[in-house]
């Protein structure tokens, strides 16, 4: 599917697209909100300020994917792969990244308060975020840069 046609079906009101192929598409700006992008190819897409809140996005592919400034608040990105994706200044408020693979990513000013990261791989991870009420348990943290990053109230049990 094109993007021209996954633009075209989500202003028709549809909403699910599990499993599709968007490889370095240019979704920059998308109004995606509430998508079902499941398991869906979206490696090194341009996602640019999109409007993803409350998109279904687990198991997809990120690998490398432009999230600047993209909305993602409540997205269910349970084992999601977002291995070296640019978060930077997203807004994942209250999403579930449980067991998502954050190696590498670049989460500078990223926003993740209430963001539910059980179990994510953060090595490596650039984390000069806010992961205020953020619950970080069993969170691979392991060689990740926490500079900068707010932790108030984040349940590091």
């Amino acid at each position: 599917m094109r993007v021209k046609e996954l633009l075209r079906r989500y202003a028709r009101g549809e909403r699910s697209f599990r499993e599709a192929d968007f490889h370095g598409a240019d979704l920059t700006e998308a109004l995606l909100a509430k998508a079902d992008l499941a398991n869906s190819n979206l490696h090194g897409a341009d996602l640019h300020g999109a409007d993803l809140h409350s998109a279904r996005l687990h198991g997809a592919n990120l690998v490398g994917a432009i999230l600047i400034g993209t909305d993602l608040s409540g997205a269910d990105l349970r084992g999601a792969d977002l291995h070296g994706a640019d978060l930077h200044r997203a807004t994942l408020r209250n999403a579930n990244l449980e067991g998502a693979d954050l190696h590498g990513a670049d989460l500078t000013r990223a926003d993740l308060n209430g963001a539910i990261l059980h179990e994510a791989d953060l090595r490596g991870a650039i984390l000069s975020a806010d992961f205020t009420g953020a619950d970080l348990r069993r969170v691979d943290l392991t060689e990740a840069d926490l500079t900068g990053a707010i932790l108030t109230k984040t349940c590091l049990g």
